[in-house]
C-alpha cells in the first residue's frame, strides 16, 4: 500500500501542478486575446481554442487532484448520522461509484478521441483528439486515486492528502 500511497500522492501533486499551470496559461492566453482584439484590434483567431483546451485540462487535472485529496464536494449531513461501521462501507460505495463515473469518463474520452482523430481544430492545426487526452488521463488518475481510498478504508486507514 506504501508503494500505492507514494505513487498516488507524487501523481496527485504533479496533476495539480499540471492545472495551476493551465490556469495560469488560460489567464495569459484571455488577456493577450482581449489587448490584441480592443486594444490592436487585431484578434488572433486561435485564442479560443487554446483557452477551450486549457480549461478542460485546468477542470480534469483539478477534478483528479481534488478526488485524491478528498476535496470533492460531498453532501454527507444524513450519512454522519449512521453508525461508524455503515459511514465507512458509504464511504467504500461512493469511491466504488467514483471508478464508475471515472470508467465512463476514459471510455467516452478514449472513443470520443478515436472518432475525432482525424479532424483538426482550423485555429491551432492539432488534431481534436487532443480535446481529449486530459479527459482520457483523469480518467486513470481518478481511478487510481478512487482505488486507494476503497483499499484504506478497508485496512482502517487514512490516504495523507498530498498537500499536508
Amino acid at each position: 500500500m506504501n508503494n500505492l500511497n507514494r505513487l498516488n500522492a507524487k501523481l496527485s501533486r504533479y496533476s495539480l501542478y499540471v492545472a495551476c499551470a493551465c490556469l495560469t496559461g488560460l489567464l495569459l492566453v484571455v488577456v493577450y486575446g482581449v489587448v490584441m482584439r480592443y486594444v490592436f484590434n487585431n484578434a488572433p483567431p486561435y485564442v479560443e481554442q487554446v483557452a477551450l483546451l486549457l480549461v478542460i485540462s485546468v477542470a480534469m487535472f483539478g477534478a483528479a487532484s481534488g478526488v485524491r485529496d478528498a476535496g470533492h464536494i460531498g453532501l454527507d449531513s444524513v450519512v454522519a448520522l449512521l453508525p461508524a461501521k455503515i459511514q465507512r462501507w458509504c464511504s467504500v460505495l461512493v469511491y466504488v461509484l467514483t471508478i464508475c463515473f471515472a470508467l465512463l469518463l476514459l471510455a467516452g474520452g478514449y472513443e470520443m478521441a478515436v472518432s475525432t482523430f482525424a479532424t483538426t481544430i482550423p485555429t491551432i492545426g492539432v488534431s481534436e483528439a487532443w480535446r481529449y487526452v486530459p479527459v482520457i488521463l483523469a480518467g486513470i488518475l481518478i481511478n487510481l486515486f478512487s482505488v486507494e481510498h476503497i483499499v484504506a478504508l478497508l485496512r482502517f486507514q487514512k490516504v495523507v492528502p498530498s498537500w499536508h
